[in-house]
């Protein structure tokens, strides 16, 4: 039985979910609303922005393309349109999710940001505590937790130092949405990854000079292989071979394609693309042209950064170089730790401690969906358990419920008959 003598329970307005609670309405959380609709299973959202996929329809650059076939970034149970390409642009994915959403009938609670959620032991409950951008406080009781936030939900920004001396302009990439403003500026990007390449791409396609700081180790793949993606060939190989022979092969592919990438400041890691991606989480870079403009050195490939000063950045080899903009490339981190308060499940860098394919599910109806490392597949396989995972108990506590409610039934016809 609930206990509603706790005062603050009643502090705000109280909204009781007879379902899951879903905080994000990113591709991860609407997966999940999908898969518990298609179990007939009532749940709320909550987004704190104002629109689904928040960080790609705001916090993403222009040219941006999924660097994946369409096939392995489906949600469940709608496929891309016919029509789309093999790596559908950004508009393309934001209009396919929006399609997802009318589709299902997923209608997110936006503007509403999660100041806290922890799990009521004297009422076996979850209290998530929102406020709008009105002011508006709400607490969700619910059953069920679903933490859909993901692994990209806040920006990192290092601590460079001279960084706030240096005078000219410095953003983040999810600030960055085209090249057209620094034409003929020098910019230096801050970042190595799949994200730092591609701005220094598209800074080029603008005559701007970059400079790509790469200050750690990077694998540099080819997208396709003898027409193929890399991704769907390495999917296919590890069917039958382990890892670190798919590793190899793929190594050995990518040289005779891309040659010797050392050369121009490029380190590889010691450990293979796949093992590397699923022990530490650092995804492999997937060349789309950048590798031919640092050959051709209109991407200027330098070192770690020692400090900046004014329109200058010193390199860690002494070198200085002058600059006009700064773009840090420099990726993302959960938020989880920031609002969940639970340390069982979740680790402090806010990803759940128990690795692949054991991280969706924890105790008291947690569950997290899209923390595998793995994008879109792994989120969509996540979603799927979970929903039915959800579903086993829900379905038992309506069975519950008729049964109650038919023995109370009878209860009340015999009494009234005597």
């Amino acid at each position: 039985m609930v206990n509603f003598n706790d005062q603050d329970f009643f502090s705000s307005r109280c909204v009781w979910v007879n379902g899951p609670v879903i905080v994000g309405a990113g591709p991860s959380g609407l997966a999940v609303g999908a898969c518990l609709k298609e179990q007939g299973i009532p749940f709320v959202i909550l987004e704190k922005s104002d629109c689904i996929a928040s960080l790609w329809q705001k916090r993403t650059y222009d040219r941006l393309k999924l660097h994946l076939p369409k096939q392995f970034c489906q949600l469940p149970k709608f496929p891309f349109p016919q029509h789309y390409p093999e790596y559908p642009t950004k508009k393309q994915f934001i209009d396919y999710l929006e399609s997802y959403a009318r589709k299902f009938d997923i209608n997110p609670m936006f503007n509403e940001c999660v100041q806290f959620a922890k799990y009521d032991k004297s009422c076996k409950l979850w209290r998530v505590k929102t406020i709008s951008s009105s002011g508006l406080e709400v607490e969700y009781i619910c059953q069920w937790l679903v933490v859909a936030t993901g692994e990209n939900a806040q920006k990192v920004v290092p601590n460079i130092e001279g960084l706030k001396e240096f005078g000219g302009e410095v953003i983040h990439a999810c600030d960055y949405k085209s090249g057209e403003k620094f034409s003929g500026k020098k910019v230096l990007v801050v970042g190595c990854g799949n994200s730092g390449m591609e701005v220094c791409l598209d800074l080029c396609n603008h005559n701007a000079q970059p400079s790509l700081v790469c200050r750690s180790s990077v694998h540099v793949l080819p997208r396709e292989i003898f027409g193929k993606s890399i991704f769907e060939l390495a999917m296919f190989m590890m069917k039958w071979l382990p890892l670190w022979l798919v590793d190899k092969i793929l190594l050995i592919l990518t040289w005779f394609i891309l040659g010797n990438i050392e050369k121009y400041g490029l380190k590889r890691p010691k450990i293979g693309p796949l093992e590397l991606k699923n022990t530490q989480g650092k995804t492999p870079v997937l060349d789309i042209g950048a590798l031919e403009r640092i050959r051709s050195r209109k991407i200027n490939v330098v070192p770690g950064i020692n400090k900046f000063s004014y329109g200058t950045v010193e390199l860690v080899t002494g070198e200085k170089l002058k600059i006009d903009s700064v773009v840090l490339a420099t990726g993302y981190c959960s938020n989880v730790p920031f609002w969940l308060k639970e340390s069982e499940f979740f680790a402090k860098n806010g990803f759940p401690k128990a690795p692949f394919p054991n991280c969706w599910k924890g105790k008291y109806g947690l569950y997290a969906v899209g923390f595998t490392r793995r994008g879109l597949a792994g989120a969509s396989s996540d979603a799927i358990r979970i929903a039915q995972d959800i579903s086993k108990v829900y379905n038992e506590d309506i069975m519950q419920k008729k049964q109650n409610f038919s023995t109370h039934t009878r209860c009340m016809s015999t009494l009234c008959v005597n």
